[in-house]
């Protein structure tokens, strides 16, 4: 919970920055959000489900361009 938070107050500071378009930007707006919350939650998940895996984090810009979990195949989420 304590790293969506941490999330929320990254993008809320990257919106506010000076030079920040909104105009048509949306549709890559929604996108960046959708790949954030991913990276926060394999972030905890991975902490969670499989911590003895060991697993470097891709970079955001990863998340960007296809939109799914980075997660290693075998860190099965208990649900």
């Amino acid at each position: 919970m304590k790293s969506i938070c941490s999330g929320m107050l990254l993008t809320s500071a990257l919106l506010s920055l000076p030079g920040t378009t909104f105009a048509d930007d949306s549709s890559d707006l929604a996108r960046d959000m959708k790949a954030l919350e991913l990276f926060l939650q394999d972030q905890e998940d991975h902490k969670e489900f499989c911590p003895k895996i060991k697993w470097e984090q891709p970079e955001l810009q990863v998340y960007k361009e296809v939109l799914e979990s980075q997660l290693p195949k075998n860190c099965k989420k208990n649900k």
